[in-house]
């Protein structure tokens, strides 16, 4: 078996033969060359297949709907099956790591609900979506096991690997996506290109305090989550705008975003930054360099 890349030292659970990635997409939406886009030598694994349309596949569909309510059920974010069927599983693309049914602990089991005669059960899920702009992704949905697990059981790295390999199978140019201000995933999604704030502020989502971002993919960027190194990359192209935005402060984001709207930006977030501080502490906005 190859030998894990260093970066990925402590998810050990990469090596293992009894978890790998799934891809769980109709046969008409799979990937034609998958992973020949971004250069990356983290997941070796030939990944299995599940086809959302097939009856047999019930079993491991409603496993990642648990996983999904778990995880956001307490924050009025869970989706209903008829979405993840109409908004993700038809249009979309799934993807995820599942470990081997009969290896996992049987608690786990039990609280997903797949039968112990099931192979394989999903232990993450990461839903993107095409849009109407040419090679841009949105990314709908992205939680793990990890959530609910005691942090003993927990799985290293699980969500953020879990987005890093759906956007290298599924060569994604452009990725942009929703959090909620203060939520622990913008430490997650800040780390798969360079950040840009297109929206601070959306009262059209059940959550108004929700940042909607935007990132050209570039997996340089990948392995900073895990050293937390500083992004010279970022720094040298982009500097402090003299503004901040407060995630606390609901006048904060409506002022941001005033300001993108009258494009005033485009507008920056450091994922060394957000990595770095509390997640209700104000953040520097950052813009382009001027060129001299």
């Amino acid at each position: 078996m190859k030998k894990l890349n260093p970066l990925l030292s402590k998810a050990t659970w990469l090596e293992s033969g009894d978890i790998r990635p799934y891809v769980f997409v109709r046969p008409e939406n799979q990937i034609a060359q998958p992973g020949t886009r971004h250069k990356l030598d983290w997941f070796t694994q030939e990944p299995i297949y599940k086809n959302p349309l097939n009856l047999n596949e019930m079993p491991f569909a409603d496993a990642v709907l648990q996983i999904e309510w778990k995880s956001f059920g307490k924050q009025d974010l869970a989706i209903p099956k008829w979405v993840f069927y109409d908004c993700a599983a038809m249009p979309g693309f799934i993807a995820g790591f599942a470990g081997r049914t009969s290896t996992l602990p049987k608690q786990l089991v039990k609280d997903l609900g797949i039968p112990e005669t099931e192979e394989w059960c999903p232990l993450s899920l990461f839903i993107i979506i095409p849009t109407m702009h040419k090679g841009e992704w949105v990314a709908y949905d992205l939680c793990s096991v990890n959530s609910f697990l005691p942090k003993e059981q927990q799985y290293h790295g699980l969500g953020f690997l879990s987005k890093a390999f759906a956007l290298w199978y599924a060569n994604v140019e452009q990725c942009s996506g929703m959090t909620q201000w203060g939520s622990p995933s913008l430490k997650l999604h800040s780390h798969y290109g360079h950040l840009e704030m297109i929206g601070s502020y959306a009262p059209l989502h059940t959550h108004a305090k929700t940042m909607t971002y935007r990132c050209e993919v570039n997996t340089a960027c990948w392995e900073k989550f895990f050293t937390k190194d500083e992004d010279l990359a970022f720094l040298e192209k982009y500097g402090p705008s003299g503004r901040t935005i407060d995630p606390k402060s609901e006048q904060s984001m409506i002022e941001m975003q005033n300001l993108i709207q009258q494009q005033m930006g485009p507008y920056y977030l450091s994922a060394s930054e957000i990595a770095k501080q509390d997640l209700l502490q104000p953040l520097t906005v950052y813009h382009l360099k001027k060129e001299r």
